[in-house]
């Protein structure tokens, strides 16, 4: 398929490089603006812009989407059968949701509709949960609002935090958005 990819955190990552690897083409990803970070408060790229540019993705940073007529332009002239969104970090407007044919797929660190939002993870090990997921969904206009397409769930170990749960849950929810895309196919 040829897709358009939206994300910034580290957790991000090893979506890009699954589907990357699994011969989708992907001729942009979107990610937040280079940004303040760590002590000295250097300007550093995100996670999703570094793996980008070592897979040979273009990148584009916008400050704004919602009104950005290049932007719009930008994405409509690649005509992408699905946007991928993995913590991009901004509210996808309509046009973009209403863009590509499939829509814009979202991979949600928690098994929705529970811990809709932000820090999933976070908030399934406060909860005491024993057991979290991951959850591809359709991006609508709500706020983790969409039909769910798929779903994934692993066990919280007692000794798990967001620190070890996020990397597992970014593995397994890489490998569901793979598996999302080909069912969608």
């Amino acid at each position: 398929m040829l897709l358009v990819f939206c994300g910034t955190p580290r957790f991000a990552v090893p979506t890009l490089e699954r589907l990357d690897g699994a011969g989708h083409s992907i001729p942009l990803a979107v990610t937040q603006p280079d940004r303040p970070r760590g002590r000295g408060m250097e300007v550093s790229a995100s996670p999703v812009k570094d793996a980008a540019m070592r897979l040979g993705i273009a990148v584009v940073q916008p400050a704004t989407i919602k009104n950005n007529a290049e932007f719009r332009d930008q994405l409509a002239a690649i005509r992408p059968d699905a946007i991928i969104v993995v913590g991009y970090g901004r509210i996808i407007p309509q046009w973009m949701i209403d863009l590509p044919r499939f829509g814009n797929l979202n991979l949600h660190a928690s098994l929705l509709p529970k811990y809709r939002g932000a820090a999933p993870i976070q908030w399934a090990i406060a909860s005491g949960e024993s057991v979290t997921g991951v959850t591809t969904m359709r991006i609508d206009a709500g706020l983790d609002t969409g039909d769910i397409l798929m779903q994934c769930e692993i066990p919280i170990a007692a000794e798990d935090t967001a620190e070890t749960l996020g990397p597992k849950l970014a593995s397994i929810g890489a490998d569901l958005m793979v598996e999302t895309l080909r069912g969608l196919d």
